[in-house]
């Protein structure tokens, strides 16, 4: 690739403004820059030019001119170098992490290992594979946060299921101070009116949260994504996008292709099936597998992570913040006289199989339709009702239909009163302590809608509560709706005591915050989806002990399935692989409920009780070597997480936001009440915050007037309150390193200083050092090596000193004790030094490319290395009558995997910034506020 003038990270200024290059590339008899905004008028701005057709200057530092800072306490100057340190991202091989201890979350290690892992790669590709309930969202928050201080996490796209939206976006901004656009239906229709019609909403906003639902609905969407390209992609719950030829699937590949960091999160993360499970990891990495039906854990052990509440470090660090659950608990529901009529028709009728007189009622390619009626009878009658309603619709069979018209005659006999699973659900949660005048909150799943809208219809006055009490939830929902009955039931002020959901709510939902009681009113045939079901109040952050009980009816006719055939012991084998293993995926070698399900059936009609389908099964699992407790890739993580070497000159993000505002006289009436600031946003800061949720912003229009504090205590606590009222967004926002306004005050530093300026400070130091930034780039416009140097020494011998630029500042004790005292100096000497000082520091890191290049490279190196291995063991699989097609799709990728390779070299010349000039006072004395000479 032939070398630009405009390496990626330097200025330029074009169109009277001054931008960053981010890529250069010679094309025909010029160069196509493309490029973000740095100054004022078109900050975070992207734009595209042509040197054929634009005037482009290349600011170079030899240029700079030096001006004497004449603000007190050099606060212009040491703000302006503090605003350089934080907008200067953490170069390519820095591993460490530099902000998991700044965001709103309880200290445990074990959340930030995936950040850890993350970082390792050549790209931030990985799955997280956690079970239900240890925090993914958070390990995804850290993850995003520690991207985006490196300048990688500009443009994010997260993928959820509808229902946790918004429970995703609130933990993102009150966390770690992340806005997301949701774009959920309403949230289209809000955008289709702020927007021009027919622009791209993905390129219109930077940071977008979707389901899989809209973009699947709203197909003009799905084809925006054709062409976008994004820092970062989540998907969460990405289990349901591997494995099918769907759109679901199709959509997965395409963000995968047109990302740089991936992020798959799944506590179910593959379906038992090699293949499946080597097209996930393909893409996170396409050199990673060579055989799809053979490969080990040892393969992939650098793309997932997985831990199970078992796990010690997640256990000895969880403290009170998840106590152990309490059992499973089987509450019996004989079964009443007229259920008995219907259990002896489904057992003589349906379930009698070839022992019937005459042979089976249906035939052999329905004989699994006798189980899903007897599934909706151990739900109930109505549900029972509704499958047979549905199945007379298309019946054909004589013998069947009037085998139907039976069951309907029998369910249409029974009435509220006849339900055994109903009298003993009032009874179990007035037990509880659900009633008109209690705040104990339970969730009742059910697998039947037809069920739960009769409970829905029934229950609230048995137990003497108003219909609000009572919310239900299932499929049939919109995605605004779920989001907002899932709320209701969070908010501790809600009069909602009963939800009543589907097992819509078993993927993701929080239902922990002020409920600790779970009743299966039916158990499915799945320990993956008990486990589920049971994980929305087992969970991180679960003050109490999380308690369940299962309604199981019994039935005394004799060869009777009831509910101690199946649903008993599956709920007891649950439990015990939960104490024992932490998961109960292993018990089945299925991880998907569907699949576990169907073949228990199978099973079942097989003649095998429940207990020899579950031990049949178990031994067979190829992938549970991937998922075992003690091969965790934990094991080769340190005690310790890494920090980042991140350098800084205030002693915190705190001290850099008041004296900006004080220094630049931003925020005039501010209230400061040591913890709290409040004040009235200007219009450019109000601007920015239009990205912010547009529920939290219709519930604090902080446009209006704005509350925020460093304090982690004040935000913890309104958090806190926040989820007892009818809104789950807190009144003050906690000011993490990434909030809008510390970007903004940010901004507004670096503008206040005109270009190609650099500050002159009076300082202890006994001769004038130049402090220059010194930054090589990858082709993406990414830094590799970053260096902070300090130049200093007689005029004919400067040398770029040992101690890095942080170090000298404070040697120089540059700090808020300074006392400037505005005497002129004679700026001519130091002006004329700017050149000699910039060529020593170029010639410094020229030197020094050669060990630069070799701490970039070897990663590089490493995993040419594993391509070209990956490449041959992929040609030797392949039989020869498909080695020609194979051929051409292994040459794409190692072709594809090179250029990324090629792309993370360091490239170009080194770009060099004349930052500031330390110089002694005229009479070699600085006077501090101590009063010493």
């Amino acid at each position: 690739m032939t070398e630009t003038q405009y390496p990626p990270g330097a200025r330029i200024e074009v169109r009277d403004a001054e931008w960053i290059v981010r890529t250069c590339e010679v094309r025909g008899g010029g160069q196509r820059i493309t490029a973000i905004g740095a100054s004022e008028f078109v900050r975070d701005e992207d734009a595209v030019f042509f040197t054929e057709f634009d005037t482009v200057e290349l600011m170079r530092p030899e240029d700079t001119i030096l001006e004497q800072d004449e603000t007190p306490r050099f606060a212009k100057s040491r703000l302006f170098l503090e605003a350089v340190l934080r907008r200067t991202p953490l170069p390519q091989t820095e591993k460490g992490l530099a902000l998991s201890d700044r965001f709103l979350l309880d200290p445990l290690p074990y959340q930030r290992r995936p950040a850890e892992l993350a970082l390792r790669g050549l790209r931030p590709r990985i799955l997280l594979a956690d079970v239900v309930g240890l925090g993914k969202t958070l390990e995804i928050g850290l993850i995003l946060a520690e991207l985006i201080r490196r300048g990688r996490g500009e443009r994010i796209l997260v993928v959820t299921p509808q229902q946790v939206l918004e429970q995703f976006q609130h933990e993102l901004w009150t966390r770690f101070s992340i806005p997301l656009i949701r774009l959920d239906s309403v949230g289209i229709e809000r955008i289709q009116r702020q927007i021009p019609a027919g622009r791209n909403p993905f390129t219109y906003y930077k940071r977008i949260i979707v389901s899989i639902d809209t973009l699947k609905n709203q197909g003009k969407y799905g084809q925006h994504l054709e062409k976008m390209h994004w820092d970062a992609v989540v998907i969460d719950e990405s289990h349901n996008l591997i494995g099918e030829n769907s759109f679901r699937n199709r959509l997965a590949k395409l963000l995968a292709r047109n990302t740089d960091a991936l992020l798959l999160a799944s506590a179910t993360p593959h379906n038992g099936e090699p293949k499946s499970f080597a097209e996930l990891i393909r893409m996170l990495d396409p050199a990673a597998i060579a055989d799809d039906t053979r490969y080990s854990a040892r393969d992939i052990d650098h793309l997932y992570l997985r831990r199970t509440k078992i796990n010690p470090e997640v256990r000895d660090q969880m403290g009170s913040k998840w106590p152990d659950r309490g059992p499973s608990v089987p509450v019996h529901c004989p079964a009443t006289g007229a259920e008995e009529k219907i259990f002896e028709e489904l057992t003589q009728v349906w379930l009698a199989g070839d022992q019937r007189a005459g042979g089976p009622v249906v035939d052999a390619k329905n004989r699994l339709f006798p189980y899903t009626l007897l599934k909706s009878f151990l739900s109930s009658h109505v549900a029972l009702a509704s499958t047979v309603s549905k199945r007379l619709k298309n019946a054909k069979e004589t013998r069947e239909i009037d085998a139907l018209k039976t069951l309907r005659d029998l369910t249409a006999r029974m009435s509220d009163d006849d339900s055994a699973k109903l009298a003993t659900l009032v009874t179990r949660l007035r037990e509880i302590g659900v009633g008109p005048r209690s705040e104990t909150r339970v969730v009742v799943f059910s697998e039947s809608v037809p069920t739960l809208e009769w409970l829905r219809k029934v229950v609230p006055a048995k137990l003497g509560l108003k219909d609000d009490a009572i919310d239900v939830m299932h499929g049939g929902f919109s995605d605004t709706q779920q989001q907002e009955i899932v709320e209701r039931f969070s908010l501790s002020d809600s009069k909602v005591r009963v939800l009543l959901t589907g097992d819509v709510a078993s993927e993701g939902v929080n239902l922990h915050r002020q409920c600790h009681q779970l009743i299966h009113y039916d158990v499915p045939w799945s320990l993956i989806r008990i486990e589920q079901r049971n994980g929305r109040i087992d969970r991180y952050g679960q003050e109490n002990q999380p308690k369940f009980g299962a309604l199981i009816l019994t039935s005394e006719v004799e060869g009777a399935k009831d509910d101690r055939t199946v649903a008993e012991k599956l709920l007891t084998k649950e439990s015990a692989a939960h104490q024992s293993l932490g998961t109960a995926e292993a018990v089945t070698g299925e991880y998907r409920a569907e699949r576990e399900e169907r073949r228990l059936i199978q099973d079942l009609l097989d003649g095998k009780s429940v207990e020899e389908s579950l031990e049949s099964h178990a031994a067979d699992d190829f992938l549970a070597d991937f998922f075992n407790e003690e091969k965790s890739l934990e094991s080769t993580l340190p005690p310790e997480s890494p920090k980042a070497k991140v350098p800084q000159l205030f002693d915190s993000t705190e001290e850099f936001v008041h004296e900006s505002i004080r220094t630049l006289k931003l925020l005039d009436g501010m209230e400061d009440d040591g913890e709290m600031l409040a004040f009235e946003p200007p219009k450019d800061l109000i601007h920015r915050l239009s990205v912010l949720p547009s529920s939290y912003l219709r519930t604090h229009d902080v446009r209006k007037r704005m509350k925020v504090t460093f304090s982690r205590a004040l935000a913890q606590r309104k958090l806190d309150e926040a989820r007892k009222t009818k809104t789950m967004w807190p009144d003050i926002a906690y000011l993490s390193d990434l909030h809008p306004m510390v970007d903004w005050l940010t901004d507004k530093v670096l503008v206040r200083l005109g270009r190609k300026k650099a500050p002159v400070i009076t300082a202890e130091v006994d001769e004038p050092v130049f402090l220059i930034q010194g930054i090589y780039s990858n082709r993406r416009g990414r830094p590799t090596v970053v260096e902070w140097m300090a130049v200093s020494g007689p005029p004919e011998a400067l040398v770029v000193r040992d101690d890095e630029m942080v170090e000298v500042l404070k040697a120089a004790k540059v700090g808020p004790g300074m006392i400037n005292t505005g005497r002129q100096l004679d700026l001519g000497p130091l002006q004329q030094l700017v050149k000699p000082a910039v060529e020593v520091a170029r010639t410094h890191l020229e030197e020094r490319r050669a060990r630069y290049d070799a701490e970039v490279v070897a990663p590089l190196n490493a995993y040419r290395a594993q391509l070209s291995d990956w490449q041959q063991l992929t040609l030797d699989g392949v039989h020869v009558s498909q080695r020609g097609r194979r051929e051409a799709d292994v040459r794409q990728t190692v072709t594809e995997q090179e250029q990324l390779l090629e792309s993370l070299q360091t490239t170009g010349e080194p770009l060099l910034r004349v930052l500031a000039v330390l110089t002694p006072m005229p009479d070699s004395a600085v006077t501090r506020q101590d009063g010493q000479r």
